[in-house]
């Protein structure tokens, strides 16, 4: 889901530095005013690492396409949606300059995509599932989240006017979708586990 240096105008580009700015700046408003300040900055610390070793891995799969997980759906549920978006910003910027994965004008929008309506996604479809069924919530929220993702890289695409919106969605979507269900199954059984093992993680204020 990286879009690379080149692929949207400069000037698109510059639109999508300015609203990650602001998001970011909104995180680190909220942020101020956390209590929990030092395991809040561990546990960004923690999951950076650990999306950047995760998320450079590249899995085969039957759709002869090999798949990164996105792991942001697993954070914005665990400590937050802002939360996650700094994560997925720390993560995209190693993936830029170490792993040569998107691109430094492209980054804006990328992030918008894997890191802010990711995150606002897959939070507010888990806080909107949480009161049916844990399990179903954390499932459902990670496949709509993912989808939503996809939804727009498709619109910053087609504005671009890089690709064709049919292409786009045929061949996207079917791709994310896959991804998300394997996703989904897999945060269902991190949570579980977490709840298990070491539930103070989830004890820390969401923001």
């Amino acid at each position: 889901m990286h879009l690379p240096d080149g692929i949207i105008s400069f000037e698109q580009a510059i639109v999508y530095w300015v609203i990650t700015l602001i998001i970011i700046s909104i995180f680190f408003y909220k942020f101020s005013k956390d209590e929990n300040k030092q395991e809040r900055i561990i546990s960004i610390a923690l999951f950076s690492v650990f999306t950047i070793v995760v998320t450079s891995v590249s899995v085969p799969s039957p759709l002869g396409v090999p798949i990164h997980f996105f792991l942001i759906p697993l954070i914005a549920i665990l400590l937050g949606p802002l939360s996650s978006t700094i994560v997925s910003f720390i993560t995209l910027i190693m993936q830029v300059l170490v792993l040569n994965m998107g691109g430094i004008t492209s980054l804006g929008a990328n992030f918008i995509v894997m890191g802010f309506i990711l995150s606002i996604a897959t939070y507010g479809f888990y806080k909107l599932f949480a009161y049916i069924n844990e399990k179903v919530a954390i499932f459902a929220s990670t496949v709509i989240g993912i989808m939503f993702a996809t939804f727009g890289q498709i619109a910053i695409l087609v504005i671009s006017g890089a690709m064709n919106f049919d292409m786009l969605l045929a061949t996207l979507l079917p791709f994310y979708l896959f991804i998300s269900i394997i996703e989904g199954f897999a945060n269902v059984i991190i949570v579980t586990s977490i709840d298990r093992i070491k539930p103070e993680i989830r004890e820390i204020n969401q923001i």
